[in-house]
This record gives structure tokens, sequence and C-alpha cells, in this order.
């Protein structure tokens, strides 16, 4: 990685003629022609629309030149970026927008209708296309110069958490108050911590939407390297390595359910694709099973890194060799992350026993936007937790056991939904599971698994009672589900994450609305 040149704007300035993104429909756009969109973006937004320093912009955007333009104008005008999941509903995005203060909302084409519906009086917006109702991008930009605002302050993201549980809620960090050059800066860090070197980004897939800060953050650190970013809009698994062979696609991010994905295709197909080029894949986001990610590092080869943290928390690193021989781990804490395992009355446990994971990025002091209770709540000793559970090894080694949220008390027993999703998704029969806990008259609670068989599993009832089999080999008693509903598809967003209050809770079988939908339920 270059010492001398980190930063967008500095590639743009030195070398304009160099390819910084490659769209979905293989067009080329010059870093030169996108810096001056995100300059004209930049200008419009000041006298436009009248943003200020600390004002917010929404973006509720696909994989698009538009939104990379609109990220890097945010981060050079002190604005605050909130990018929102674009298979939101409308009352969802108007939630968001309102929460958010957002002063300036731009969508696609194909969730104009959402936007407008969702957007408050007095809220500007746009569309990055042609649009039936709102004002096109165009006029933000239009009559506004493509040569850089005079003064530069950087911008910050304020995501949104998942809204998995309950309404979601903004992570926001104070700025820096520094400029857009000194905070691309900041990337030199997460190169080094994680271990990239500027030929990874030379061909940079964002295949998953960048709506999701796993996803934009090392998207925008390839253009802050002089890479090229390669961008897919709707993932598909053979998509995904046509990308990658045809582009030479040298870095990505992923998330496990793209590896569950890729490995149910059949060998011979796996086998047609020149994946050679791949230097490395980052992945994190949810749980991946030992066996699925020793099967991609076989295939992929000792090019998979793994990250555990989240927006308001640290990072850990988990680099291939350290996997090997650490199998299972999340990594370790990055250089500047704390981490402590505490218990529920806030003391740190002995290595290798169980809690809840506390963490927090060098002095980094983060809080939910709109809600100080939940902040205060989730807060202590100046470290926070999204209430993951998990323990390290004598070696300072992350393993991540579950969500404390999601525990399911059988009998006294605790047990944790990711364990037992593990272990059924070693079967060769199960593409995809999620476990809920049901209530139970004897127990209290117990864990009903959710699954969606692959092609070559048989009839459900046969293949639930072999899963039975399966699981009395590998899980203690109170860990098996005592009930399995098969279906079409589990409710997960592009990045993988599982809608658990989705799932049919209820004594063992789903109603008679979930049996027409696809599930069947088996006590």
């Amino acid at each position: 990685m270059s010492e001398e040149r980190t930063g967008f704007r500095l590639w743009a300035a030195a070398e304009p003629d160099l390819c910084a993104i490659v769209t979905a429909d293989d067009r080329r756009i010059s870093y030169g022609d996108l810096f001056a969109e995100v300059n004209r973006i930049s200008h419009g937004l000041r006298q436009h629309t009248g943003l200020q320093v600390g004002d917010t912009v929404a973006a509720v955007m696909t994989n698009s030149a538009g939104l990379v333009a609109l990220y890097l104008a945010a981060m050079q005008s002190g604005l605050y970026l909130v990018t929102l999941n674009y298979h939101l509903t409308e009352p969802e995005v108007a939630y968001i927008l309102a929460d958010s203060g957002a002063k300036v909302v731009v969508g696609s084409e194909r969730v104009e209708d959402i936007v407008v519906a969702a957007a408050q009086p007095g809220v500007h917006v746009f569309v990055d296309g042609t649009p039936q109702r709102a004002r096109p991008l165009s006029d933000l930009t239009a009559g506004m110069p493509a040569t850089s605002p005079a003064e530069t302050p950087a911008g910050s993201l304020m995501m949104y958490t998942s809204g998995t549980t309950g309404r979601p809620k903004g992570v926001k960090r104070p700025l820096s108050g520094i400029d857009a050059d000194a905070g691309a800066l900041t990337y030199r860090w997460l190169f080094q911590e994680f271990g990239m070197e500027r030929p990874a980004f030379g061909s940079w897939l964002v295949s998953a939407p960048m709506y999701h800060s796993a996803n934009i953050t090392p998207a925008m650190g390839a253009l802050h390297a002089g890479g090229t970013m390669v961008l897919m809009d709707g993932w598909t698994p053979e998509g995904f390595l046509r990308r990658v062979q045809d582009q030479r696609v040298t870095g990505t991010s992923m998330v496990p359910t793209h590896f569950y994905r890729l490995l149910q295709l059949p060998a011979e197909v796996r086998a047609g694709y020149d994946v050679s080029s791949l230097r490395y894949v980052l992945h994190g986001a949810a749980p991946c099973p030992r066996d699925v990610k020793q099967r991609i590092l076989d295939w992929f080869g000792p090019v998979v890194y793994e990250y555990y943290g989240s927006t308001e928390v640290g990072t850990t690193i988990a680099r291939p060799h350290e996997w090997l021989a650490h199998p299972g781990t999340v990594g370790r804490p990055a250089s500047i992350s704390t981490l402590r395992i505490l218990d529920e009355l806030g003391n740190e446990v002995p290595v290798g026993q169980t809690g809840i994971v506390y963490m927090r990025q060098g002095n980094d002091r983060v809080e939910y936007h709109n809600d100080p209770d939940k902040t205060d709540g989730a807060r202590r000793d100046g470290l926070m937790t999204v209430w993951d559970v998990g323990h390290v090894d004598a070696d300072g080694f992350l393993y991540i056991t579950g969500r404390a949220a999601e525990l399911i008390l059988v009998g006294g027993v605790n047990v944790y939904p990711a364990e037992i999703e593990a272990a059924l998704i070693g079967h060769d029969w199960v593409a995809d599971v999620g476990v809920v806990g049901v209530p139970d008259p004897e127990f209290g609670e117990v864990p009903q698994a959710h699954v969606v068989l692959g092609e070559a599993a048989p009839d459900p009832d046969t293949a639930v009672a072999e899963l039975r089999r399966y699981l009395a080999d590998r899980l203690a008693k109170p860990k098996r589900p005592a009930s399995y509903v098969v279906r079409d598809a589990l409710p997960r967003d592009p990045n993988g994450k599982l809608y658990k209050a989705r799932l049919t809770r209820g004594t063992g079988t789903p109603d008679r609305t979930d049996l027409v939908g696809g599930g069947h339920g088996l006590r």
C-alpha cells in the first residue's frame, strides 16, 4: 500500500484516467470523471438544498456509480450519510428518514414511489435516473462546478441497526473536524490491520448491497487505494463466479450465505470457473460454520479473512493461518480494539468461560441516535455490547456462541441457536436453517428448526427423520430441535441476516397459512 498516496481525491488528481468503477452493465468510469461528479454533488448539496456541516443526507440506492458519488460527496462535505436497505417498506423508510433528520434523500429508479411517499414535506427528494414523480439527480448538479470545494470537511456514515428486534436505531459518531484528505488516511490503519496490499484492490468486486457497512467500507477502501471497484446488482452463485472470472477479480467482501450457495453448485460447475485471481476474500456479518469455511478455503485457497464486529463496537480479525490454527474463531482484537467478556453483573469471566462480549474501537464513543436509554443500557465501563455471547481461548482468540437475546432456556439449560444451526448446515441436505425457541408445557421453551432443503434431499418427512438421527450424535438432547418446519426459503436480507422474528413461533407446528406457503411442521 502506497504511503505516499491514500485517498480517492489524491488518486483522482494524480491519475484521472485510471478506471475507478466498472458498473453492473460494464460501463467504465475514470477517477477524473467520478471526481467531477462528486464535486458537482458537493456543491449542489450546499447551494441547491442548503445543507450545512453536520446535516444528514439519505440514500435508498442499489449498487451504482450514483451511490458511490453521493457517498464520496458526503464524506468531503461534513455530512452524515444514512444508507437504507432498498428492500424496506414505505413505513420503514419513512421512520428512518424522520428519525435521522435527513434533509435530502436520493433513491434509485426502482424505489422511487416508496421514497417519494416516505419523505416528509420539506425533504428534498432526488432520483438517480429518469424519475416519474421526483426530481432527477441531475437537477442537484445542474450548473455546479466540477472542481473541488474550497473547504472539504470529513463526513461520516450513520448506519442504522437492522431492526430484527424492534425499530432500528442510528449509530452516530461525532464528526472528526478534520478535512476529507486527512479522513481518508484512516484507511491506512484498515489496510495495515487486515494485511491488505494494493493488488487486493486491483479489481474489487462489490457483489452485496452497499447499504451495509460491511460492504461499503471495503468498497470505498478500493478507491482510496487507487483500485477499481467492480459492481454487481443482484447476486447469484454463477453470476458471482462469472464476474470473478471475467473481471479477474482480486478481492471481494462476502457473507456466509454466499458461501453456502456457492457450495451447493455441482462440483463440475464450480470447477468450470477460474477463481485463481482472488487474493483477498473478506467475510463477516453472520456466523460461518467451520465446515463451510473450510470448504471455501480448500476451493479459494488461503485468502479468506474473517472479521467480527458491528457498527457500534470494535473489531476482531482472523487471518487465514490463524483460523486454520484455531478453527471456528472470529479472531483476536484489532490493535486499537479492546475486548472483554463479562457476566450479567459486569465482572470479567475467566478464559474459556462464556459471557457477554463487550468491545470498543480506540477511544470511540458512539451513541444510538435519539435513544440515550439504549446507549446507556449497552455501555459498561466505556465498552459497548450488541449482546453477542462468546468466550476467548488461552491465546486470546474470540469464539461467538450466539446472541443473548436469542437464548433458549430449555428446562434451565442455556441453549444458543447458533450452535444448532451450525450443526444442521453441515448436513448435505440442508441449504439454509434458522432456529428459534417455542413454548413448551414441560420445559418452558424448546428449539424449533426452520430448514430449507437442497435439491438432493428426499421428501420432508424422510429428511427430517434423518436430521434427527444426524443431530443425535452431535448435540446434547436439550439442544436438539423438538420440531422442524421445512420451508421454501428463509426471510433473509441480501447480506444474509436472518429475520428470526418472521419465523413461525408456536407450539411445534405452523399455522395453516404457513403450511400453504411451503411450511411443513413435524413434531
